[in-house]
C-alpha cells in the first residue's frame, strides 16, 4: 500500500472523482458519490448543509479545523472526521500549515445507522489508531472508480465497510484505556459470560470485582457499546434460542434455565430481541 500511496501524492494537482451509482447498487451497497484528495494549494475553505451524503476525511499533513453542531475541532495530521452533510458544517486549512486531506462521500446501505452510532459513542472528530488503514481504503476506493473496473461497485462498497468499522472501533483501541482497566472489564465480561443464568446485578458486579457501579457502568458501555443489562439479556437470549432449536423442553422451563423469573418477561424480551414468538422460531428452525 505504501507504494500506491506514495504514485497518487507525488502529484502537484489534486484528484476528485464524481460517480453515480447504479440503481443495483444504491439499493444493495455502500456507494461513493465523490472521493477524492486535496493537495495543500487547493484545499479551500468549505461550508454546506442539507447534503444529501455522509463524509469521512483523512487529515494527511498539516492543520485545519471544523465547525459543526456548535463545536469547533482544531484538526492535524492523523485526524479523522465523520459528518452527516444535511447538518451545517464548515471547515477550513490553517494558513500558516496548509493541510492534505483525502476524503470521500458517501451514502446507502446503513449509513446513517452506522453515523447514528458512532456519534452515539464519540465526537466527529476521531483520531484511529490505524490511521494508515483509512487512508489505504481511501486511496483504493479512488483508484477502483478511477479505472472503471467491472466490480468497482461492489469492492467500495467493501472498501467504506472497512473504513466505518475503523471509525466505531475507535474508542475500542482509544489509549485513555489503561490495560488495567481493559483487563478489569474483560474478566467482567467473561464472568457475565459464564454465570449468566444466575441472578447477576451491578451490586454484585461491582462488588466482585472491586469496582463502583457508576464507573462500572459508564466505562462497559463505553467499551463494549451497550449496557452490562444488554449484554446479560443477549446471553440469555441466546441461550434460550439453543434450547428452543435442540431441546423439547417447554418455553416455561427453558426461562427459568436461561435465567429468568418470569416467563412472560422472557418471551417479551425474546420477542424484541428476534421480532418472533419463541414458538415461531422453534417451528421455524425445526421445519
Amino acid at each position: 500500500m505504501e507504494k500506491v500511496e506514495n504514485k497518487i501524492f507525488s502529484s502537484k494537482l489534486s484528484k476528485r472523482i464524481i460517480c453515480t451509482p447504479s440503481p443495483s447498487a444504491k439499493n444493495t451497497f455502500f456507494y461513493v458519490q465523490e472521493v477524492g484528495f486535496a493537495k495543500t494549494e487547493d484545499a479551500a475553505a468549505i461550508q454546506r448543509q442539507a447534503l444529501e451524503s455522509f463524509l469521512i476525511v483523512a487529515v494527511i499533513s498539516g492543520k485545519g479545523e471544523l465547525s459543526i453542531g456548535g463545536e469547533n475541532f482544531q484538526l492535524v495530521k492523523g485526524d479523522c472526521f465523520f459528518i452527516d452533510c444535511r447538518s451545517p458544517f464548515f471547515y477550513k486549512s490553517s494558513e500558516r500549515d496548509p493541510w492534505e486531506l483525502l476524503w470521500i462521500h458517501f451514502n446507502g446501505g446503513t449509513s446513517q445507522q452506522y453515523y447514528d452510532y458512532f456519534i452515539s459513542q464519540s465526537k466527529n472528530v476521531f483520531r484511529p489508531a490505524f490511521f494508515d488503514k483509512v487512508v489505504s481504503a481511501i486511496t483504493d476506493i479512488l483508484e477502483v472508480n478511477e479505472k472503471k473496473e467491472p466490480d468497482a461497485e461492489i469492492v467500495t462498497s467493501k472498501y467504506i465497510v472497512d473504513i466505518l468499522t475503523l471509525a466505531l472501533s475507535v474508542n475500542i483501541t482509544d489509549q485513555q484505556y489503561d490495560s488495567a482497566l481493559k483487563q478489569k472489564l474483560a474478566a467482567v465480561n467473561n464472568y457475565i459470560d459464564d454465570h449468566f443464568t444466575e441472578d447477576l446485578s451491578l451490586e454484585k458486579l461491582s462488588s466482585q470485582f472491586y469496582i463502583s457501579k457508576y464507573y462500572l457502568t459508564r466505562e462497559y458501555k463505553r467499551i463494549y457499546g451497550k449496557t452490562i443489562f444488554q449484554h446479560i439479556i443477549n446471553a440469555r437470549i441466546n441461550y434460550g434460542k439453543k434450547l428452543l432449536r435442540f431441546s423439547d423442553k417447554s418455553v416455561e422451563e427453558i426461562a427459568h434455565l436461561c435465567g429468568f423469573n418470569d416467563q412472560s418477561y422472557f418471551a417479551r424480551q425474546f420477542k424484541k430481541a428476534e421480532n418472533l414468538t419463541c414458538f415461531s422460531y422453534r417451528k421455524m428452525w425445526r421445519d
